[in-house]
């Protein structure tokens, strides 16, 4: 049997279409961005967030002062104060995310309510 003859023409394709506009956002069923846009300043959901969970950043700065305080006497040779210091930031660190954990799931309760 001979090979059927092709043209040009019939071996070329049309330009296929990409899955999405890359100029626009991608389209998420059953997800409005509406919803969660607003216009709320750093400062404003900064002060929210402190409202709504306070111990987070009161862990945050307890962890970077003891991360400081040790790295400084690290700094100055004082091997145990540095050591104790170190221990201390891991706890401040341990403090902080059991208050994220608890701050998530009081929002999930809330938001059940």
């Amino acid at each position: 049997m001979a090979a059927p003859a092709t043209t040009p023409a019939a071996t070329q394709q049309t330009p296929k279409t990409p899955p999405f506009d890359f100029s626009k956002p991608p389209t998420i069923e059953g997800f409005n961005p509406s919803l969660i846009l607003n216009d709320e300043t750093f400062k404003e959901k900064f002060s929210r967030k402190m409202k709504e969970n306070p111990f987070v950043p009161i862990g945050c700065l307890g962890t970077a002062g003891a991360l400081a305080y040790g790295l400084r006497t690290f700094l100055h040779g004082k091997k145990k104060q540095s050591q104790i210091m170190m221990r201390g930031r891991v706890l401040a660190q341990g403090f902080t995310v059991v208050a994220i954990i608890v701050g998530v799931f009081t929002a999930a309760l809330k938001r059940k309510q």
